[in-house]
């Protein structure tokens, strides 16, 4: 008789105690963890994900990712070779093993399908263009700010996420914490009565274009990408001060300065809070007497203002309206013009803006398929908002803007400044 006689294989074993009717079934042990016991999240509930640019603040916001029990951090893509091995022994410390893939093409990351969302804090120049790479691969997408450079990046992201079907979140991380949610709750409602002006903190209140440092010596390519780092930018000789998130402008472009930067925070509250996550300010004046006004088609006033804001700590936001008012910043505090708002409710104090909450409701969505607080749209018309007033601060005039056709009304050279052309092979 044949050896294969004797011993069948595995397979045909099967094959003919199925077909008998009979199967003998060998004790198997599985882990605990497998199946989500003891706390363990299951492989098949645990969202996998990668990183794109992880700086400084990009550290902070992987140390919110990591401790979640649902999340399983992968790889990290960045240009700079130090980074990313710094990124990696996080990573790496945190699960006990050398298993977080680096990548320097920011493509080999998205093109592996067992990613499922990306956390992107690049530079601001990359922002929006990684997110719509990302989006276009099927990943859902967790954007630090500013997340666009212009109006027309603003509405190709909302557009992009919305045909795509997959889940942003802007990094706009205020709008989940308590005190500001109830603040905004309280104009939003009616509370306040009529809403007659939103305040907003800009830290500072500059356009410019910006320029080209002096040219040093270019680096290695794994030390630093310097082509890659640049990005959909024009090109630029290479400055190592020009490494830390400078956010490059051209063809008409603005940098941002602190309406963009810091101020689209609380411009995101402020558009919350009129209600007006939909539209955004139809008319523009340049500042006059340290405040810059802006109108919604409601009437509402969105006002930037550096100073005379209450001692409630960094991010201030205001909201007036015909019957009282609420201040609220980043001490966790909030001021209000009568007890009685708070209606016997307790509003948990929460200081130094954490962004845990705002990842957290990201990776829910992700998991519900559901909206997060700063979806795609939202956070476009909030940075619409924010580009319209930084082009009448470099223009110094008032300007008006059709929030139906995304134009600036009879003005030529507003809306050139709407966008800007990208560098190959950077092209959305």
């Amino acid at each position: 008789m044949s050896k294969q006689a004797v011993s069948p294989s595995r397979r045909r074993f099967l094959k003919t105690a199925i077909q008998a009717g009979t199967v003998f079934m060998m004790p198997q042990v599985i882990p605990g963890t497998v199946l989500g016991k003891d706390g363990a999240v299951a492989p098949s509930e645990r969202i996998v994900v990668g990183g794109i640019g992880i700086g400084n603040r990009g550290t902070y916001d992987l140390g919110c990712f990591l401790p979640q029990s649902d999340v399983q951090f992968v790889a990290v893509c960045d240009v700079k070779g130090a980074r990313r091995e710094a990124v990696k022994r996080i990573v790496d410390g945190k699960y006990g093993n050398q298993d977080c893939a680096t990548y320097r093409d920011m493509h080999e990351l998205l093109d592996r399908r067992d990613i499922d969302a990306v956390l992107i804090a690049t530079g601001p120049n990359w922002h929006a263009t990684a997110a719509i790479y990302a989006a276009r691969a099927g990943k859902d997408v967790y954007c630090e700010k500013p997340c666009t450079k212009n109006i027309a990046q603003s509405l190709l992201l909302a557009e992009t996420f919305r045909r795509a079907g997959r889940v942003f979140q802007a990094g706009t991380q205020r709008r989940n914490l308590p005190h500001f949610a109830f603040a905004c709750e309280l104009a939003r409602t009616g509370r306040l009565g009529k809403l007659q002006t939103v305040y907003a903190h800009p830290a500072g209140m500059s356009a410019s274009t910006s320029g080209w440092a002096p040219a040093e010596p270019e680096p290695p390519k794994e030390e630093v990408d310097w082509d890659r780092y640049l990005g959909p930018a024009a090109w630029r000789p290479f400055n190592r001060g020009l490494l830390n998130g400078f956010n490059f402008e051209k063809g008409g472009g603005l940098v941002g300065g602190g309406v963009l930067e810091w101020g689209s925070h609380c411009v995101d509250l402020c558009q919350w809070a009129a209600d007006a996550d939909g539209t955004a300010p139809i008319e523009y004046n340049p500042p006059e007497n340290g405040q810059l006004v802006t109108r919604y088609a409601s009437g509402v006033k969105l006002v930037l203002r550096n100073d005379g804001w209450l001692p409630l700590g960094s991010c201030p936001v205001r909201f007036e309206g015909d019957e009282g008012w609420v201040e609220a910043g980043d001490s966790g505090k909030m001021v209000l013009s009568s007890p009685a708002l708070l209606a016997g409710r307790k509003v948990a104090e929460i200081g130094g803006y954490p962004a845990t909450f705002h990842v957290r409701d990201f990776l829910n969505c992700v998991k519900s398929r559901g909206k997060p607080l700063c979806a795609a749209d939202i956070a476009c018309w909030a940075h619409i908002a924010c580009h319209a007033a930084n082009i009448a601060i470099f223009l110094g005039r008032q300007i008006r803007y059709d929030v139906a056709k995304h134009e600036f009304v009879g003005d030529e050279q507003a809306n050139r400044l709407r966008s800007e052309a990208l560098r190959e092979p950077w092209r959305l």
